[in-house]
Protein backbone atom coordinates (compact mmCIF):
# COMPACT_ATOMS: atom_id res chain seq x y z
CA UNK A 1 0.00 0.00 0.00
CA UNK A 2 1.15 3.52 -0.79
CA UNK A 3 0.69 5.42 2.46
CA UNK A 4 -0.84 8.89 2.47
CA UNK A 5 1.40 11.81 3.52
CA UNK A 6 0.62 13.85 6.62
CA UNK A 7 0.03 17.59 6.21
CA UNK A 8 0.70 19.12 9.64
CA UNK A 9 -0.09 22.78 10.33
CA UNK A 10 1.81 24.55 13.11
CA UNK A 11 2.06 28.10 14.38
CA UNK A 12 3.30 29.28 17.78
CA UNK A 13 2.41 26.58 20.32
CA UNK A 14 5.60 24.68 21.07
CA UNK A 15 4.29 22.32 23.76
CA UNK A 16 1.22 21.39 21.74
CA UNK A 17 3.35 20.75 18.66
CA UNK A 18 5.77 18.58 20.65
CA UNK A 19 2.91 16.50 22.03
CA UNK A 20 1.35 16.12 18.60
CA UNK A 21 4.65 14.92 17.11
CA UNK A 22 5.32 12.57 20.03
CA UNK A 23 1.96 10.88 19.51
CA UNK A 24 2.45 10.67 15.74
CA UNK A 25 5.88 9.07 16.12
CA UNK A 26 4.29 6.37 18.28
CA UNK A 27 2.00 5.40 15.40
CA UNK A 28 2.66 2.03 13.80
CA UNK A 29 3.15 3.52 10.31
CA UNK A 30 5.07 6.69 11.20
CA UNK A 31 8.41 5.45 9.85
CA UNK A 32 6.75 4.70 6.49
CA UNK A 33 4.91 8.02 6.22
CA UNK A 34 6.00 11.31 4.65
CA UNK A 35 5.50 14.32 6.93
CA UNK A 36 4.96 17.76 5.39
CA UNK A 37 4.88 20.61 7.92
CA UNK A 38 3.40 24.01 7.14
CA UNK A 39 4.70 26.63 9.57
CA UNK A 40 2.71 29.86 9.46
CA UNK A 41 4.47 33.21 9.82
CA UNK A 42 3.98 35.43 12.90
CA UNK A 43 1.04 37.84 13.05
CA UNK A 44 3.10 40.37 14.97
CA UNK A 45 6.63 40.96 16.26
CA UNK A 46 5.47 39.71 19.67
CA UNK A 47 4.71 36.31 18.12
CA UNK A 48 8.07 35.95 16.36
CA UNK A 49 9.89 34.28 19.28
CA UNK A 50 7.16 31.69 19.73
CA UNK A 51 7.08 30.95 16.01
CA UNK A 52 10.89 30.68 15.97
CA UNK A 53 10.84 28.22 18.87
CA UNK A 54 8.36 26.00 17.01
CA UNK A 55 10.45 26.20 13.84
CA UNK A 56 13.58 25.25 15.75
CA UNK A 57 11.81 22.20 17.15
CA UNK A 58 10.32 20.94 13.89
CA UNK A 59 13.79 21.02 12.29
CA UNK A 60 14.89 18.45 14.90
CA UNK A 61 12.11 15.94 14.16
CA UNK A 62 12.96 12.44 13.01
CA UNK A 63 11.17 9.08 12.85
CA UNK A 64 9.28 9.56 9.58
CA UNK A 65 9.95 8.35 6.03
CA UNK A 66 10.72 11.92 5.00
CA UNK A 67 10.20 15.38 6.47
CA UNK A 68 9.55 18.53 4.46
CA UNK A 69 9.08 21.94 6.10
CA UNK A 70 7.33 24.86 4.42
CA UNK A 71 7.90 28.10 6.33
CA UNK A 72 5.43 30.83 5.42
CA UNK A 73 7.14 34.22 4.92
CA UNK A 74 4.05 36.02 6.23
CA UNK A 75 1.02 35.13 8.32
CA UNK A 76 -1.53 33.27 6.21
CA UNK A 77 -3.94 32.69 9.10
CA UNK A 78 -5.22 29.23 9.94
CA UNK A 79 -7.91 28.99 7.26
CA UNK A 80 -5.75 30.16 4.34
CA UNK A 81 -2.82 28.06 5.51
CA UNK A 82 -4.89 24.88 5.64
CA UNK A 83 -6.75 25.51 2.38
CA UNK A 84 -3.48 26.22 0.56
CA UNK A 85 -1.53 23.39 2.21
CA UNK A 86 -4.13 20.66 1.75
CA UNK A 87 -4.53 21.70 -1.89
CA UNK A 88 -0.77 21.49 -2.48
CA UNK A 89 -0.41 18.06 -0.83
CA UNK A 90 -3.47 16.62 -2.57
CA UNK A 91 -2.27 17.90 -5.93
CA UNK A 92 1.13 16.24 -5.41
CA UNK A 93 0.10 12.97 -3.80
CA UNK A 94 -3.59 12.57 -4.66
CA UNK A 95 -4.54 12.30 -0.98
CA UNK A 96 -3.61 13.70 2.41
CA UNK A 97 -3.94 13.09 6.13
CA UNK A 98 -4.49 16.46 7.80
CA UNK A 99 -3.55 17.45 11.33
CA UNK A 100 -3.15 20.68 13.27
CA UNK A 101 -0.62 21.26 16.04
CA UNK A 102 -3.09 20.42 18.83
CA UNK A 103 -4.15 16.93 17.78
CA UNK A 104 -2.85 13.91 19.70
CA UNK A 105 -3.40 10.60 17.95
CA UNK A 106 -3.81 6.95 18.88
CA UNK A 107 -1.08 4.53 17.81
CA UNK A 108 -3.54 3.11 15.22
CA UNK A 109 -4.58 6.49 13.79
CA UNK A 110 -2.39 6.26 10.66
CA UNK A 111 -3.38 2.62 10.13
CA UNK A 112 -7.07 3.53 10.26
CA UNK A 113 -6.62 6.50 7.93
CA UNK A 114 -4.70 4.54 5.30
CA UNK A 115 -6.94 1.46 5.46
CA UNK A 116 -10.04 3.62 5.05
CA UNK A 117 -8.52 5.78 2.29
CA UNK A 118 -7.68 2.63 0.38
CA UNK A 119 -11.06 0.99 1.04
CA UNK A 120 -13.14 3.95 -0.17
CA UNK A 121 -10.82 5.47 -2.78
CA UNK A 122 -13.21 4.67 -5.65
CA UNK A 123 -16.44 5.41 -3.76
CA UNK A 124 -18.02 8.58 -5.13
CA UNK A 125 -20.11 9.14 -2.00
CA UNK A 126 -17.26 9.35 0.54
CA UNK A 127 -15.79 12.81 1.15
CA UNK A 128 -13.32 12.03 3.90
CA UNK A 129 -12.18 9.91 6.83
CA UNK A 130 -12.31 11.34 10.35
CA UNK A 131 -10.41 10.30 13.49
CA UNK A 132 -12.35 12.07 16.24
CA UNK A 133 -15.74 11.24 17.70
CA UNK A 134 -17.59 12.79 20.62
CA UNK A 135 -17.44 10.97 23.98
CA UNK A 136 -20.55 8.91 23.24
CA UNK A 137 -21.19 5.32 24.29
CA UNK A 138 -22.80 2.60 22.16
CA UNK A 139 -21.66 3.70 18.70
CA UNK A 140 -20.82 1.17 15.94
CA UNK A 141 -17.13 0.43 15.30
CA UNK A 142 -17.29 2.74 12.27
CA UNK A 143 -20.17 4.63 10.67
CA UNK A 144 -21.01 7.38 8.20
CA UNK A 145 -22.48 10.85 8.66
CA UNK A 146 -23.28 13.34 5.91
CA UNK A 147 -20.78 16.18 5.53
CA UNK A 148 -17.14 16.49 6.61
CA UNK A 149 -15.12 17.24 9.74
CA UNK A 150 -11.84 18.73 10.90
CA UNK A 151 -10.07 17.05 13.87
CA UNK A 152 -7.64 14.54 12.38
CA UNK A 153 -8.98 13.73 8.93
CA UNK A 154 -8.05 12.57 5.46
CA UNK A 155 -9.34 13.04 1.94
CA UNK A 156 -8.53 12.62 -1.74
CA UNK A 157 -7.69 15.23 -4.38
CA UNK A 158 -11.03 14.81 -6.21
CA UNK A 159 -13.12 15.29 -3.06
CA UNK A 160 -11.09 18.22 -1.74
CA UNK A 161 -11.59 19.81 -5.16
CA UNK A 162 -15.26 20.25 -4.20
CA UNK A 163 -14.31 22.61 -1.35
CA UNK A 164 -16.10 25.93 -1.79
CA UNK A 165 -14.62 28.88 0.08
CA UNK A 166 -17.66 31.09 -0.54
CA UNK A 167 -19.80 30.92 2.60
CA UNK A 168 -22.63 32.92 0.99
CA UNK A 169 -23.00 30.39 -1.82
CA UNK A 170 -22.95 27.53 0.67
CA UNK A 171 -25.60 29.04 2.93
CA UNK A 172 -27.81 29.91 -0.05
CA UNK A 173 -27.49 26.33 -1.30
CA UNK A 174 -28.51 24.89 2.07
CA UNK A 175 -31.54 27.20 2.15
CA UNK A 176 -32.58 26.41 -1.45
CA UNK A 177 -32.39 22.68 -0.83
CA UNK A 178 -34.21 23.04 2.53
CA UNK A 179 -31.32 21.36 4.31
CA UNK A 180 -30.77 23.73 7.24
CA UNK A 181 -32.42 21.54 9.88
CA UNK A 182 -30.54 18.44 8.79
CA UNK A 183 -27.31 20.45 8.44
CA UNK A 184 -27.79 21.55 12.07
CA UNK A 185 -27.99 17.92 13.14
CA UNK A 186 -31.77 18.16 13.50
CA UNK A 187 -31.37 21.51 15.27
CA UNK A 188 -29.12 20.15 18.03
CA UNK A 189 -25.91 21.91 16.91
CA UNK A 190 -25.56 25.45 15.43
CA UNK A 191 -23.62 24.66 12.25
CA UNK A 192 -25.56 27.16 10.14
CA UNK A 193 -24.87 29.90 12.72
CA UNK A 194 -21.16 29.08 12.45
CA UNK A 195 -21.46 29.50 8.67
CA UNK A 196 -23.31 32.82 9.10
CA UNK A 197 -20.58 33.99 11.49
CA UNK A 198 -17.95 33.10 8.90
CA UNK A 199 -19.81 35.14 6.29
CA UNK A 200 -20.03 38.08 8.73
CA UNK A 201 -16.31 37.90 9.53
CA UNK A 202 -16.88 36.77 13.12
CA UNK A 203 -14.81 33.66 12.48
CA UNK A 204 -12.53 32.51 9.67
CA UNK A 205 -13.44 28.83 9.79
CA UNK A 206 -12.36 26.71 6.85
CA UNK A 207 -13.92 23.70 8.61
CA UNK A 208 -17.54 24.89 8.49
CA UNK A 209 -17.11 25.58 4.76
CA UNK A 210 -15.60 22.11 4.21
CA UNK A 211 -18.52 20.55 6.11
CA UNK A 212 -21.06 22.55 4.11
CA UNK A 213 -19.30 21.81 0.79
CA UNK A 214 -19.45 18.06 1.40
CA UNK A 215 -23.00 18.25 2.78
CA UNK A 216 -24.34 20.08 -0.28
CA UNK A 217 -22.70 17.51 -2.56
CA UNK A 218 -24.43 14.73 -0.59
CA UNK A 219 -21.09 13.28 0.48
CA UNK A 220 -20.33 11.40 3.69
CA UNK A 221 -17.50 11.03 6.18
CA UNK A 222 -16.43 7.85 7.96
CA UNK A 223 -16.13 8.10 11.76
CA UNK A 224 -14.77 5.68 14.37
CA UNK A 225 -17.02 4.55 17.21
CA UNK A 226 -14.18 5.26 19.64
CA UNK A 227 -11.98 8.27 19.10
CA UNK A 228 -8.50 7.88 17.65
CA UNK A 229 -7.89 11.59 18.20
CA UNK A 230 -7.77 13.90 21.19
CA UNK A 231 -7.86 17.67 20.75
CA UNK A 232 -5.32 19.01 23.24
CA UNK A 233 -5.93 22.60 22.15
CA UNK A 234 -9.24 23.18 23.93
CA UNK A 235 -7.42 25.21 26.56
CA UNK A 236 -8.04 28.61 25.03
CA UNK A 237 -4.67 28.67 23.26
CA UNK A 238 -5.77 28.16 19.67
CA UNK A 239 -7.87 29.66 16.91
CA UNK A 240 -11.61 29.00 17.44
CA UNK A 241 -10.83 26.85 20.52
CA UNK A 242 -12.36 27.80 23.85
CA UNK A 243 -11.34 26.45 27.24
CA UNK A 244 -13.63 23.44 27.59
CA UNK A 245 -13.62 19.75 28.39
CA UNK A 246 -16.94 18.81 26.77
CA UNK A 247 -15.19 17.35 23.69
CA UNK A 248 -12.61 15.32 25.63
CA UNK A 249 -12.46 11.69 24.48
CA UNK A 250 -10.32 8.83 25.72
CA UNK A 251 -8.07 7.59 22.94
CA UNK A 252 -8.82 4.12 21.66
CA UNK A 253 -5.75 1.94 21.20
CA UNK A 254 -7.45 -0.78 19.16
CA UNK A 255 -7.08 -1.40 15.44
CA UNK A 256 -10.23 -0.79 13.41
CA UNK A 257 -11.16 -3.67 11.15
CA UNK A 258 -14.76 -2.99 10.04
CA UNK A 259 -15.62 -0.63 7.19
CA UNK A 260 -19.32 -0.41 6.24
CA UNK A 261 -20.24 -0.87 2.60
CA UNK A 262 -23.44 1.19 2.76
CA UNK A 263 -22.63 4.90 2.65
CA UNK A 264 -25.47 6.75 4.39
CA UNK A 265 -26.27 8.33 7.75
CA UNK A 266 -26.05 5.72 10.50
CA UNK A 267 -29.38 6.23 12.31
CA UNK A 268 -28.15 4.88 15.65
CA UNK A 269 -25.13 7.18 15.54
CA UNK A 270 -27.32 10.17 14.62
CA UNK A 271 -29.62 9.44 17.56
CA UNK A 272 -26.79 9.06 20.07
CA UNK A 273 -24.93 12.18 18.89
CA UNK A 274 -28.15 14.22 18.96
CA UNK A 275 -28.60 13.07 22.56
CA UNK A 276 -25.03 14.14 23.36
CA UNK A 277 -25.54 17.60 21.77
CA UNK A 278 -28.80 18.11 23.68
CA UNK A 279 -27.09 17.17 26.94
CA UNK A 280 -24.40 19.79 26.31
CA UNK A 281 -27.09 22.40 25.58
CA UNK A 282 -28.80 21.58 28.87
CA UNK A 283 -25.50 21.86 30.76
CA UNK A 284 -24.83 25.26 29.21
CA UNK A 285 -28.33 26.50 30.09
CA UNK A 286 -27.97 25.30 33.69
CA UNK A 287 -24.60 27.06 34.04
CA UNK A 288 -26.13 30.28 32.64
CA UNK A 289 -29.04 30.05 35.10
CA UNK A 290 -26.63 29.62 38.03
CA UNK A 291 -24.60 32.64 36.90
CA UNK A 292 -27.74 34.75 36.60
CA UNK A 293 -28.92 33.71 40.08
CA UNK A 294 -25.51 34.61 41.50
CA UNK A 295 -25.70 38.02 39.87
CA UNK A 296 -29.27 38.50 41.01
CA UNK A 297 -30.59 38.73 37.46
Amino acid sequence: MEYAPIALFVYNRLLHTQNTIQALKANHLSSETDLIIFSDGPRSSEQSKKVDSVRSFIKSIDGFKSIRIIERDCNYGLANSIIDGVTKVCNEFGKAIVLEDDIATSTYFLTYMNDALNHYKNNEKVASIHGYIYPTQGLPETFFLRGADCWGWATWKEKWGLFNSDGVQLLDGLKRQKLLKRFNFNDTYPYSQMLKDQIDGKNDSWAIRWHASAFLNNLYTLYPGKSLVENIGNDGSGTHCSNTEIFTSNLSDSKISHFPETVEDDLLAVKLIEKYFKAQQNKSMNILRRIKRKLGL
